[in-house]
């Protein structure tokens, strides 16, 4: 990419979230990702293109030091910073504009800074020439997955169901979703193939911002925020369709909607529990815990008739598992050690740095984290590592992954563009190569706690007014895949 001869022309608006902004290149893997800031800063931008640079830096630097060693450097891309010619950051701005959600549009793009990350573009992986069927890409963004400890809590609720689900009621009861998805985290995170499929089938049921599809780098499922629409399933199904032909789940030479889905299902399920690089290895154990299982979840325990309830050994969701529960005292308990910290950090402002509060994130910063005392010594670096360990977990409960899927029989196995390859042999309908990444691994600031604490206040306290239960029109209407599997059923009987 030659930054000196950029031209807007060549980028597309791709996607932004609530700090940045990403466009990927036309023809090239790659996508740039830019700050943004609110709209009402758009003539004074509030920090000067040195304190952007140190920004995305800093992400950079938190991704390969400490993300990276947490959850494994072979799912990790780490990118780098790079300066762009302001006139094609503020032509690019401007192209873009229209393309953005209207809803987004309370922040506008950095365009005085000129600096970006760049990063490779995973929905849309390296391949050697064009297929009738290109990769298909799948972004998920599990959430957490495990209950507090009953220990650090006010509210016994939150040790029975878990986070994600008590925040629909809360997101429904605020209009920012029109209906309630029936995933669960602690479904996805249990190991268990029943549940795993369950959890995998209500994110396509309703995606909401969990889950997005791609094939061949362009986006072909995903919800819109607020919107009153169902996401079209019947149109996720006719792009399904061809990757499971090969099946044997036909009846009168009709494959059906449900054994598309259900072949889908089961090969992401694959990946997901697979991406280790190799067959999985030694699986944990999850069963006594009591943490593992959501009151809220549809599922029903006892369908659980055999399989493991743990996740195979450095498998990725095992990985950003217990990277989440570096978050042992819930925010409750933790947000006594930020007060001490803040309150030391008022008194001795210079300390600021010793204490690795903006970084760098480099070993010492990792170190600390995972060398922090189990006993509260009442010291301020004590309270730092812990408000640091809740950073890292947070940012791995707000992770996305990326599962890239190719069917094997149309490329190369050893295709050296995709990662942790894993070919899928036990999958019945063709075999598939599978690479996982994952994405969205800034770090959290220190003053993203407080306003943690009052979410969570507001999450328990509609949970527990509401009682539970949704406004009346606010649960997902019948899924157009029962819908369509119905359809399907009577013009197969119609033509018997």
């Amino acid at each position: 990419m030659e930054l000196d001869r950029m031209d807007e022309n060549d980028w597309k608006y791709h996607g932004e979230g609530n700090k940045s902004l990403v466009v990927s290149h036309v023809q090239h893997c790659r996508v740039l990702r830019l700050l943004k800031y609110p709209a009402e800063d758009s003539e004074n931008p509030p920090q000067t293109a040195e304190q952007a640079f140190r920004q995305i830096q800093n992400i950079v630097d938190f991704t390969s030091n400490v993300m990276s060693c947490l959850l494994g450097e072979k799912f990790v891309h780490s990118g780098e910073v790079v300066r762009l010619p302001l006139e094609f950051v503020r032509q690019l701005s401007i192209k873009i504009q229209h393309q953005r959600p209207a809803w987004r549009c309370d922040k506008v793009m950095d365009i005085y800074s000129g600096c970006a990350l760049c990063l490779p573009n995973l929905t849309s992986p390296t391949l050697h020439q064009p297929t009738p069927t290109p990769p298909l890409c799948i972004e998920i963004k599990p959430k957490c997955g495990f209950l507090p400890s009953p220990k650090h809590v006010s509210k016994d609720i939150k040790t029975r169901v878990c986070r994600y689900c008590m925040h629909q009621h809360y997101k429904v009861a605020n209009g920012k979703w029109k209906r309630h998805s029936l995933y669960c985290p602690l479904d996805l995170f249990s190991g268990n193939r029943q549940r795993m499929h369950f959890a995998i089938r209500h994110l396509i049921e309703e995606p909401q911002n969990n889950l997005k599809v791609f094939k061949g780098g362009q986006c072909i499922y995903s919800s819109k925020e607020g919107s009153d629409e169902s996401p079209d399933t019947n149109s996720l199904l006719h792009h399904l369709r061809p990757y499971f032909l090969r099946g044997n789940n036909r009846v009168n030479g009709h494959m059906t909607t449900k054994a598309v889905l259900n072949d889908f299902i089961q090969v992401l399920g694959n990946a997901l529990l697979s991406a280790a690089g190799g067959d999985g290895g030694q699986v944990t154990d999850r069963t006594g815990e009591g943490r593992s299982f959501c009151e809220a979840s549809l599922f029903n325990r006892e369908r659980i008739r055999h399989g493991s309830q743990g996740l195979p050994t450095n498998n990725i969701l095992s990985r950003i598992l217990q990277t989440q529960m570096l978050d042992s005292l819930d925010i409750e308990g933790l947000y006594p050690l930020y007060c001490r910290v803040e309150q030391h950090l008022q008194d001795f402002p210079k300390d600021r740095t010793g204490l690795q509060i903006d970084g760098p994130y480099d070993q010492n910063f990792l170190e600390k984290v995972q060398k922090c005392s189990m006993e509260d010594d009442g010291s301020v670096e004590y309270a730092a590592a812990k408000v640091h360990q809740y950073r890292i977990a947070m940012t791995a409960k707000d992770c996305s992954i990326m599962v890239t899927l190719v069917p094997s029989g149309e490329e190369e196995d050893d295709d050296e563009d995709l990662s942790s390859q894993k070919r899928l042999r036990d999958f019945r309908p063709q075999a598939f190569s599978s690479s996982v990444s994952v994405l969205d691994l800034d770090p959290k600031p220190l003053d993203s706690v407080p306003r943690q604490l009052r979410l969570d206040q507001k999450i328990v306290s509609c949970y527990l007014r509401t009682g539970g239960t949704l406004p009346n029109g606010s649960l997902p209407p019948l899924p157009s895949i029962l819908a369509a599997e119905r359809e399907e059923r009577a013009l197969l009987f119609q033509a018997v």
